[in-house]
């Protein structure tokens, strides 16, 4: 590779990087062809966009977007790295767990997740990416808990209603 396709690899990278909010390093050594292809075809229908690059590129890249935000994920950058991008933070982890649990594998490895500032080292955190919740899901969750006291009241006038509507009937 020259000098100057490392660049523009570097640069499409910072592109990818200031775009997404979230992004996930994994390693997909010891995949198949078959099986990478089933990866980027899955991620493909969900929205998230998968690199492959080599791990010095994407440090450089990385590093010179913003050393300190990134310095977390440094560690990550070993044996085969593929880049997950996705404006959803929880797409990428269910790819990788609905991935896995279709080949009975243990492939792609989540080496690291980067979600809106936070950085989530190692496959332990696989889990917990998964029950993240979206911005749209925590949007629903607050307009039902402030719908929530005025459907009570209004179900209690009624209620109230009812009685009194009954008890005129009856006289």
């Amino acid at each position: 590779m020259t000098k100057a396709e490392k660049n523009e690899v570097i640069e499409v990278l910072k592109g990818k990087f200031s775009q997404y909010n979230n992004f996930y390093v994994t390693d997909t050594e010891s995949l198949s062809v078959e099986q990478i292809t089933k990866l980027r075809r899955t991620c493909f229908d969900k929205q998230v966009e998968m690199k492959v690059a080599k791990n010095t590129l994407i440090r450089k890249a990385l590093e010179s977007l913003d050393t300190d935000r990134y310095s977390g994920m440094f560690g990550s950058l070993n044996n085969v790295t593929a880049l997950m991008f996705s404006e959803n933070p929880k797409d990428p982890a269910l790819i990788i767990t609905s991935f896995r649990k279709d080949t009975n594998g243990e492939k792609p490895t989540l080496k690291a997740a980067f979600i809106n500032g936070d950085i989530y080292t190692g496959d332990t955190n696989l889990k917990a990416l998964t029950q993240i919740k979206t911005k749209n899901e925590l949007i629903g969750e607050v307009i039902g808990l402030l719908q929530s006291p005025a459907k009570r009241v209004l179900a209690a006038l009624l209620h109230h209603h009812e009685k009194s509507g009954a008890a005129v009937v009856a006289e």
